[in-house]
């Protein structure tokens, strides 16, 4: 047990937030997403689990750590949900509050926005990412993509 690092968080996911730059991608997914056959294709190729929790509030502990892309539009993307992309599920509203904390905390912002990417669109993009955090949420449309940002000089 560490000091002001959230217990959801493993050592296997420190590692990985503390290797990524600015610009890395973070994909933190729900159980049904192909977690397993795409983090073989990301930068670090393995796997990283925090099931025993939702996805928003693996969200929650990664952004207590990491900062968010403020250079970009989108600096978390959604998957959209198929036949109906504007629609924002309750795991994907969860997730938008807990967004919308860290902007208040850590950008001085009321409210971060969500992108939305399409399902296929969502798959490949994943693959590109540095990795991949697969989450213990069961409800369809628990997957996001956040991009780190950079923390300024003191």
């Amino acid at each position: 047990m560490l000091l002001r690092i959230d217990p959801a968080i493993n050592a296997d996911l420190l590692y990985v937030l503390r290797s990524m730059g600015h610009g890395d991608e973070l994909v933190v997914c729900d159980t049904n997403f192909p977690a397993a056959s795409v983090a073989r294709q990301t930068v670090y190729g393995q796997l990283l689990r925090m099931e025993n929790v939702t996805a928003a509030r693996a969200i929650r502990a990664v952004l207590s750590l990491m900062p968010l892309d403020s250079f970009v539009e989108h600096a978390v993307e959604r998957m959209e949900v198929v036949g109906n992309p504007a629609d924002l599920p309750p795991v994907q509203q969860e997730v938008q509050a807990e967004i919308d904390e860290a902007a208040r905390r850590d950008a001085g912002r009321d409210t971060w926005p969500m992108g939305s990417i399409e399902r296929f669109a969502f798959y490949a993009r994943a693959k590109k990412a540095y990795a991949v955090l697969v989450t213990g949420e069961r409800r369809f449309y628990g997957c996001f993509i956040l991009k780190k940002g950079v923390i300024p000089p003191e």
